[in-house]
């Protein structure tokens, strides 16, 4: 019996939906459905980049397909450099961890610190969410007003260790000028060096603007004087207080100087280990910057004093990268102002 063209259509018409719905009922359901994402915090608790990495763990997952749970946990131990060892030689590359480091880090193998054990243009940058200015303060009874006073008598300052701002720039900044700056190390974060300024411990620290002068330590904001901003430009909000152009003497240390306040432009740097597959790094990045942009995120941002500034992955990455192609001489100078020549 011949059938006619409509009934004819009609069973292709059913044949093609048949097939479309079993098509998408084969749909592989997204990596991350029903997975659990660890963002692991280079940090101890209750500091600035600790109160970060937890409000973005506690957003991020809503813009990652398959809503995975995120759950933090601080590794801490030198800033980050445990943790960005951990990442590159032990964790799983396959998306499921990533975490944050203090800005200086990146720039660690770059300068010969001790203890490094990876390759920051291996790494998968994420992003950051603000780029604080770091600062370096001192009780005010301690008799500092500014960076240079250290010239004359010594001021002792605690740090965390190799690599971060709170270790770094105190040792720089008296390596470089010959200002009498001792770093007391070991601590495990900046409310730890903050109350060790309190109790008398030490005289001062250097950090970033909001770990030091918001979020958890606001308290105590009025009790410091800020002795140096460490940024490329001046910081609009610090007017008075030195920065690299009011101590830099000769050209060469200004370009010294412009290298290592690199660190200043990477914020808080967020990344994962080395050969995530790229759809996964892109998946992590795309869903990081929806977060910067998330109302909820940015509401809780406010309500913490937290200023939201972010730098995409693939800004942070070009930063370093720029860095790691600097005049081998001017390297090897910062290196050698650093006291890391030979270090490693």
């Amino acid at each position: 019996m011949k059938r006619s063209r409509p009934f004819a259509a009609a069973i292709a018409a059913a044949a093609i939906a048949v097939w479309g719905n079993t098509a998408h009922a084969q749909q592989p359901a997204p990596f991350y459905a029903g997975r659990t994402v660890s963002m692991l915090i280079g940090f101890g608790p209750g500091g600035g980049n600790d109160q970060w990495a937890r409000m973005i763990a506690r957003h991020i997952g809503r813009h990652i397909p398959g809503n995975p749970n995120v759950v933090s946990q601080n590794v801490p131990g030198a800033g980050g450099l445990q943790l960005a060892n951990q990442l590159f030689n032990v964790s799983p590359k396959d998306g499921t961890v990533f975490g944050n480091v203090s800005r200086g880090i990146p720039l660690e193998p770059l300068f010969g610190g001790q203890g490094t054990q990876f390759d920051p243009l291996k790494l998968n940058w994420i992003g950051s969410p603000d780029r604080d200015t770091a600062i370096c303060v001192a009780r005010k009874d301690a008799g500092f007003t500014t960076i240079k006073d250290a010239a004359t008598k010594e001021l002792v300052m605690g740090a965390t260790g190799s690599g971060t701002d709170s270790a770094v720039y105190p040792e720089f900044l008296a390596l470089l000028l010959g200002l009498k700056i001792k770093a007391v190390k070991g601590y495990k974060g900046s409310n730890e060096m903050q109350l060790a300024v309190e109790r008398g411990e030490v005289q001062g620290l250097c950090g970033s603007t909001e770990s030091i002068m918001g979020g958890a330590g606001a308290p105590r904001a009025s009790r410091f004087n800020v002795l140096f901003q460490g940024r490329l430009e001046p910081d609009p909000r610090m007017k008075g207080v030195a920065y690299w152009g009011d101590i830099a003497g000769s050209d060469e240390q200004k370009e010294v100087l412009k290298l290592f306040l690199t660190r200043s432009a990477l914020g808080r740097p967020f990344l994962a280990p080395p050969s995530v597959p790229t759809e996964r790094v892109e998946i992590l990045r795309s869903a990081f910057e929806a977060t910067m942009k998330d109302a909820a995120f940015l509401a809780e941002a406010e309500k913490n004093g937290m200023s939201v500034e972010p730098m995409s992955g693939p800004e942070l990455q070009a930063t370093i990268e720029r860095a790691y192609a600097a005049s081998p001489a001017i390297v090897e100078r910062t290196a050698e102002v650093l006291g890391r020549t030979g270090q490693k």
